[in-house]
């Protein structure tokens, strides 16, 4: 399995022939050209991670695609067929197996509504928690953690990846880090990833894992 990073939140996923694209957003370059598109995650309504033209894009290329996501998404994204899933559920699409988790975004401010959100384990092999530090109840090999948000902590961060101690880690998240800042968070999760005896990767856009 090919795990590649893009911009920001999206990841795409390699499997058999297949593809499974996660979370593509705003700040994430047009994916229109991707093909044998299986699924498509989104794992909350907040633009940074889904797009109408993003998704219209790998659907137009894409037809048979299956579009998940938690109950705030799908009512979002009008005009979209969108299969509604709840932490606990398990899909099968093609050869991606998605196990989800957790059930709300991480609070940004008392004064912003807190959404639906959802964590999707693929595979039993690689976790992304969307916008929270929804931990699973399984072994993960690779994590993908976010790095800098308007509701994330970098501390919080790495006890996140120290609860989950993954066996390989990467930096999700985190374009509105500088430079600076995203050294700096790299040296932290990197940190919090060796305790639990696993590497990490700091990854760039388009860089990916063979898992």
């Amino acid at each position: 399995m090919r795990v590649t990073k893009l911009e920001h939140a999206a990841l795409v996923v390699e499997e058999s022939g297949s593809t499974l694209v996660i979370d593509p957003g705003a700040y994430t370059r047009p994916l229109g050209g991707l093909h044998g598109v299986a699924a498509i995650v989104v794992t909350h309504e907040h633009a940074d991670h889904w797009t109408p033209e993003q998704l219209a894009a790998i659907l137009s290329g894409n037809p048979d695609a299956r579009v998940f996501g938690p109950e705030g998404f799908a009512a979002a994204a009008t005009g979209f067929d969108v299969t509604v899933v709840r932490p606990g559920d398990t899909i099968v699409a093609g050869p991606f197996r998605l196990r989800f988790f957790g059930g709300k975004h991480n609070e940004i401010h008392a004064s912003i509504p807190i959404v639906d959100n959802v964590g999707v384990l693929v595979n039993e092999t690689l976790y992304y928690p969307g916008d929270s530090w929804a931990v699973p109840d399984a072994p993960v090999e690779v994590l993908a953690a976010p790095a800098s948000a308007p509701w994330l902590k970098i501390g919080d961060a790495m006890d996140f990846i120290l609860a989950v101690a993954p066996r390989h880690a990467f930096a999700t998240h985190e374009t509105i880090n500088s430079a600076a800042g995203q050294a700096m968070a790299n040296g932290r999760l990197g940190w919090a990833t060796e305790q639990g005896g696993g590497v990490y990767a700091p990854l760039a856009p388009g860089e990916s894992l063979e898992v």
